[in-house]
């Protein structure tokens, strides 16, 4: 990360570094400037708790400035806490021009509804004015469920179905969507380098070499640590901009602090930052620029931190002495505390006041906003928001992004760790792969060569290949794992549809072939079945085949119900009618036509897997009946189940199963890329409203 020199880098606790273009500025002259060459990507945003994004424009056509009011340093907070606030500062005649590698960030009568069924519209956000400037922090805080991430995915342009936008965002002046992506150009060396400075720009040298995860008895790293690494993992491409859902999410107050003072750092390079926070510590809310006050989706407030005091002792709410800025604003705003002060009626003239705001707190609400749409501090927004848009500075672009075949690599050697590592997506499945067939070859085993023994090996085939992929369900947690992190990155345009399944297919195959081997070697030879080269190598790829579509169809599930306990029942439940088509309980050409024989006969993988095993196992062989008569092997099953006479028959069942696994991957591209559970899940939720609505009056 490039240093930037400042004349006001002061991170301590009693710092407010408020930065407004009209009322405050740094002390002495600085400058924001990037190295030749330097990397920036648009924007990134990173969830709450796991999201992260986005893309990079390696190039700079040009540098935006903007020119700076001077005025004194900010004040400390012993003055905040002690209720003395200094008045806002007059526009200074001295000038300063600040070189900016961020981006202006405006949004202007933004409002946000949820559109439903019967066409009832909610407003989350009502008609929110802000302004984000490079190098600051900009924080919008408020009660839960009052509109924080919803303005903020609003800003970065993620807001999901069914919320509608409307009203202007502008990036640097310029009204359009916001340029997600990703590239990270340069030598292997350039890009370590890269990772490198994100490494030490969120102190995380200590836990450079440690996996985040933890596997079998390393330990897992700790919360703070985490939000650090998903946060650094957006400064590998150096952002203009940076959205964060919650940062200090499961923080402790020292991880809380020194994840700030990081972000506070950060700032200073020229990114501008806007995240959501509940609440914060007295330490944390002196580090905050500028502060957007949400309740029930209005904006009670937008400005300096300190200004928002002064907004409260205007309104006749001052905040108490050694109290927290932040609890004092939720306590006025959070209509919660209207019910803790019925409930503590009992005690509370025993306990002294319980609270420093003697008003209803909807009162409370529609004084603070009314105050603050007639004060000077709403006609400052407004003007600032004028002088940002009235003049269009430079694009932000995305230049491109690696090849396909980079991300692709990437992607499947990234899967590939994953998989070594995760010891329940693949070395506890593999053991009890080798369990199962170890059991079922002992049950089976000492059948001999006889005519009475060909439908235990036939029972032997279809009990192995039906447990088989019965315990392949087990994967069902990492699939689902791996899908959020898929849509995780596809939202901010890392990765697509076809990227992530390919190199999740790429990745699979050596672990499922894997699984095939060590399987069927165990099962094949302990039950006795026929000891001939080819007709193993035939075995192994039908039973790799046959998982290598169940693979797929598992997927389509995981993506469709996305969640662990669903999936289980809805797969245990669709193997079970597989096993009952599949012609060994009866022959499928004496299976009732509607829905058992047509289609569910023909579309279970299960079907093809065992026709084609006993095609390999029965075809080219005999039995003897008594002591001068023999009957042929597709006699000797033909009676109990239907298969083939042919002898490339067992190759075309091989053929049905390799389509299959294709079609599956095929099929859960057209869901990833056109985001049918998005629709599906919304029209289902659309449904169920408009039946409760409809008997719940």
């Amino acid at each position: 990360m490039e240093e930037i020199p400042s004349y006001s880098d002061n991170y301590r606790s009693s710092s407010s570094s408020a930065s407004s273009p009209i009322n405050k500025g740094p002390s002495g002259a600085f400058f924001y400037l990037r190295k030749p060459g330097a990397l920036r990507k648009p924007i990134s945003f990173e969830d709450s708790p796991e999201w992260d994004d986005v893309e990079i424009d390696p190039h700079i056509e040009g540098e935006d400035s903007i020119h700076v009011a001077t005025t004194t340093a900010s004040p400390s907070l012993s003055k905040v806490n002690s209720g003395s606030f200094p008045s806002p500062s007059a526009p200074s005649s001295s000038v300063v021009e600040r070189r900016v590698a961020g981006a202006s960030i405006v949004w202007k009568d933004l409002c946000v509804t949820i559109k439903e069924k019967r066409k009832y519209s909610d407003k989350v956000i009502k008609s929110s004015n802000g302004y984000a400037l490079p190098g600051t922090l900009t924080v919008i805080m408020g009660p839960a469920r009052s509109g924080k991430s919803t303005l903020l995915r609003a800003i970065a342009g993620k807001l999901r179905v069914p919320a509608r936008l409307y009203g202007e965002v502008f990036v640097n002046g310029v009204k359009s969507p916001m340029p997600y992506g990703s590239y990270l150009p340069g030598s292997s060396s350039h890009r370590k380098a890269l990772v490198e400075d994100a490494i030490s720009a969120m102190s995380l040298g200590d836990y450079a070499d440690k996996l985040i995860g933890g596997q079998f008895f390393m330990k897992r790293l700790p919360h703070g640590e985490r939000r650090r690494v998903s946060i650094a993992r957006e400064l590998v491409t150096r952002p203009y901009a940076l959205f964060i859902d919650e940062p200090l999410h499961h923080l402790d107050s020292v991880s809380a602090l020194l994840l700030m003072v990081t972000l506070k750092k950060l700032a200073s390079t020229g990114c501008t930052l806007i995240f959501t926070m509940y609440h914060s510590s007295t330490e944390v809310f002196g580090l905050f620029d500028r502060i957007c006050l949400l309740s029930n989706g209005n904006t009670l407030f937008f400005g300096e931190t300190l200004a928002c005091l002064q907004h409260f002792s205007n309104a006749g709410f001052p905040c108490p002495i050694m109290q927290s800025p932040s609890d004092h604003f939720l306590r006025a705003i959070n209509t919660e505390f209207d019910r803790i002060i019925a409930m503590c009626k009992n005690f509370q003239d025993d306990n002294g006041d319980f609270s420093s705001v003697n008003m209803d707190t909807a009162v409370a609400i529609r004084t603070l906003e009314a105050t603050y749409k007639s004060s000077a501090d709403s006609a400052a927004v407004e003007s600032m928001i004028l002088r940002l848009t009235e003049k269009e500075g430079h694009r932000l672009k995305s230049k491109g992004r690696p090849r396909d075949v980079m991300r692709i690599t990437v992607l499947t050697w990234r899967t590939l760790l994953t998989m070594s590592r995760e010891r329940k997506y693949f070395w506890i499945r593999l053991l009890l792969y080798i369990l199962l067939a170890l059991s079922i070859g002992t049950v089976f085993s000492n059948i001999g060569h006889s005519l009475s023994s060909v439908m235990v090996r036939v029972s032997a085939i279809f009990v192995f290949v039906s447990s088989i992929l019965l315990l392949s369900i087990a994967g069902l947690p990492a699939h689902i794992k791996e899908i959020k992190i898929f849509m995780h990155e596809e939202a901010n345009q890392h990765s697509g549809a076809m990227v992530f399944l390919l190199g999740h297919f790429l990745a699979s195959i050596p672990f499922i072939f894997l699984i095939s081997v060590s399987s069927t070697l165990v099962f094949y030879f302990i039950s006795g079945l026929r000891n001939e080269f080819n007709l193993l190598v035939y075995f192994v790829l039908n039973i790799f085949m046959c998982l290598l579509a169940n693979e797929g169809l598992v997927m389509v599930g995981a993506y469709i119900w996305f969640e662990v306990f669903s999936c289980f029942l809805a797969f245990v439940f669709l193997h079970i009618l597989m096993m009952l088509v599949a012609g060994y309980f009866r022959i499928r050409n004496d299976l009732p036509e509607p829905i058992w024989k047509y289609p569910l006969s023909y579309v279970a993988f299960l079907t093809y897997s065992v026709q084609g095993l006993l095609e390999n196992e029965f075809i080219g062989t005999s039995f003897a009946v008594g002591e001068v008569r023999a009957i042929s092997g597709l006699q000797a099953v033909g009676g109990s189940y239907q298969i083939s006479a042919s002898r490339n028959a067992k190759w075309k069942n091989l053929l049905v199963l390799f389509v299959m696994a294709i079609g599956y991957r095929i099929l859960m591209f057209l869901l990833l890329r056109f985001r049918i559970r998005a629709i599906i899940f919304n029209r289902t939720s659309n449904f169920w409203v408009m039946i409760f609505s409809k008997y719940a009056r």
